[in-house]
């Protein structure tokens, strides 16, 4: 948690919008919230509303910016919004699904959602990619793969790898399809949104390509989770990638929103709309600074990504937690390492453990 949000602005103090009811934060911009069964319990989603040109023509509608788990109660939230003719949608259909970002709780319904309205999926090609693989269940991307990740790294403690064993099929319950089409979002180009322009901002490290809308004229930021007023994003090394550097991706694309107006009204994935972007910048900068001193003072004797957990988690973690806090220490331990403070051995157990050089 961020020990310094009191320096954070929040336009809306304590408000929440009710499940299955919206929020207007912005002209032509609703706020609406999903539940989630872990302990981030929930996940913003956004509605812009929208004249989006098909092939029959001009449709006047909604699009939404990400879309929940694929759970019947997240479906269920969903139907009480399209339900409604007097409140939240106005009966206005979606007319396009677009995804920051290729994680669960950001893409899992948006295969129904497109289904549901005939609606096309906008996301960047790194992040579709991914979900595709994901989704499909690809070797190396699959959960299979995970476990032997995390052994390599230190995770031998038997009932934890039962545990992380058990979630071979995590991602595929929470995304179980993904549309067969997509249209490609890129850095720097525009999104026109309605009578608006949205300008796409890439991000590294959280995700293979997330993409964060930037809408200049009503200075508002969808952020995803590029940008979270009150926990810091969680940046990994997964299978996948078993050599990423995705704390230095993370920090480079920071320098990305610098630009940005101080006083954007910042709409995250996860916590509540906020002022105080360059503030939140320099706090998320001096977060992993000091986690990074945290982790090469651990290894002044040779350290696993695991014995790194406690380090930087000192409570107790279940298997879905353990998961993201073993990427996390590895990925501290990889840019110590690449950036040539830390060695790096193998050592008869066929555990990697690192150590000051």
């Amino acid at each position: 948690m961020n020990p310094l949000e009191m320096q954070l602005n929040y336009p809306f103090g304590e408000t929440l919008p009710e499940t299955g009811k919206v929020m207007e934060i912005a002209p032509g911009v609703l706020w609406l919230r999903m539940a989630l069964p872990f302990a981030l319990n929930h996940i913003n989603l956004w509605l812009i509303e929208d004249d989006y040109e098909t092939e029959h023509g001009m449709v006047h509608g909604w699009t939404a910016v990400d879309c929940g788990i694929a759970s019947d109660a997240t479906r269920d939230a969903w139907e009480v919004l399209f339900g409604s003719q007097t409140e939240g949608l106005r009966g206005l259909p979606i007319v396009r699904v677009l995804a920051t970002h290729c994680h669960p709780d950001h893409i899992g319904l948006a295969d129904w959602l497109c289904t549901r309205w005939n609606a096309p999926l906008w996301m960047t090609a790194g992040e579709y990619s991914f979900a595709r693989m994901m989704s499909a269940s690809l070797p190396g991307a699959d959960g299979t793969a995970m476990y032997p990740h995390f052994r390599k790294h230190g995770l031998v403690d038997p009932a934890m790898q039962d545990s992380i064993k058990d979630r071979k099929g995590h991602y595929t319950k929470l995304v179980p399809s993904v549309p067969a089409a997509y249209h490609r979002m890129q850095d720097g180009h525009d999104v026109k949104i309605g009578d608006r322009k949205w300008r796409v901002i890439t991000g590294f490290g959280h995700s293979p390509e997330h993409a964060a809308l930037f809408c200049e004229e009503l200075n508002l930021l969808i952020s995803g989770d590029m940008v979270l007023p009150r926990i810091s994003t969680n940046v990994s090394v997964f299978a996948i990638e078993p050599e990423a550097n995705p704390v230095q991706q993370y920090l480079d694309s920071l320098k990305k929103f610098a630009g940005l107006p101080e006083d954007v009204l910042i709409l995250p994935s996860h916590g509540k709309p906020f002022k105080g972007l360059h503030t939140r910048i320099q706090q998320l900068n001096d977060h992993h600074i000091e986690r990074l001193a945290e982790v090469m003072t651990a290894c002044v004797t040779p350290q696993s990504a695991v014995d790194i957990v406690p380090v930087m988690f000192p409570r107790a973690l279940d298997a879905h937690q353990m998961t993201f806090a073993i990427g996390e220490a590895l990925a501290h331990l990889h840019k110590l390492w690449i950036d040539g403070a830390l060695r790096r051995q193998l050592d008869d157990d066929g555990v990697l453990r690192f150590a000051v050089r």
